[in-house]
């Protein structure tokens, strides 16, 4: 039987370290590596990373936009790259933000859920805001491939909050309700649930809202947005354990030398592991 997202997210992290990398190879970066804006710079920056990268750390976040901009052959060097991580022993999560409802849903977590699928990754970023109910598709086949889901929760983009933070009918916020349906998705779960939240690093105290979900928290804003690690235990409070923290730029910009690369993950990796331990789990 294929072990669930949740139990090898707990396993990855407590070997590797909680960190997450970002892929993210927009064009500005490209050209700071010296790399053309085209499909060669594309596979020359994503090679770089995942050979570098691959081996130590625990989850990587590729943004699927940065490699659909350049059509099909874009499509192949994000396959290959899925492909190399996880036969790494890394995870992948398919930052994709995919939402829709009924049958495009369906195809949608076919394309990153199914095990058969040349993009088939750990996990797949999905946003919920057709209602939680339009997911269904993804949670369902998720679940039957041992993947998981990381919903936009709380997300660390200032635009958000107009959606996020609006209150309902019962006096939840919509943030609120995501939190609460992931909770329902993960009760029982054990060493942890599958079903994840996106929670911005740079949101401050957040102790109005439940972020125990039971489950994990991707928390975009470490380095380039502002947070830092030490940030961690304010924001999520008790929650911290479960918190998987994105960092993009603050990794990708000591590129392409392979070995600054490394560097610069083991340091966050270990300012993670200490703001983590420094924090009570009550």
């Amino acid at each position: 039987m294929t072990l669930s997202f949740g139990t090898r997210l707990r396993a990855a992290m407590d070997e590797r370290g909680p960190l997450c990398v970002g892929i993210d190879p927009h064009a500005s970066l490209l050209a700071s590596w010296g790399l053309g804006d085209d499909v060669t710079g594309l596979e020359t920056f994503t090679r770089t990373v995942v050979e570098a990268l691959a081996g130590q750390v625990a989850v990587f976040k590729p943004q699927a936009a940065f490699f659909e901009r350049f059509g099909s052959r874009g499509i192949a060097v994000l396959e290959r790259a899925v492909a190399d991580l996880r036969a790494a022993g890394a995870l992948v999560v398919m930052d994709a933000k995919r939402g829709d409802i009924g049958s495009t849903m369906a195809a949608y977590a076919e394309t990153f859920l199914h095990k058969d699928s040349p993009l088939f990754s750990d996990a797949l970023t999905v946003s919920p805001y057709l209602g939680y109910g339009s997911l269904r598709p993804a949670v369902d086949l998720a679940r039957e491939n041992g993947a998981g889901l990381f919903v936009l929760a709380l997300t660390s983009n200032p635009e958000g909050a107009e959606v996020q933070r609006a209150v309902r009918e019962d006096g939840r916020t919509i943030g609120a309700t995501m939190l609460a349906h992931l909770a329902e998705e993960n009760a029982g779960e054990t060493p942890m649930g599958s079903f994840g939240a996106v929670v911005g690093a740079t949101l401050g105290d957040l102790s109005s809202f439940d972020l125990d979900i039971n489950g994990p928290l991707l928390a975009p804003g470490i380095g380039a947005q502002g947070a830092t690690p030490a940030d961690l235990p304010a924001v999520f409070g008790a929650a911290v354990r479960n918190v998987v923290p994105n960092v993009s730029r603050g990794v990708l910009k000591e590129g392409p030398d392979a070995t600054a690369l490394r560097a610069s993950a083991e340091r966050y990796a270990d300012e993670i592991r200490e703001a983590v331990a420094a924090k009570p789990h009550i």
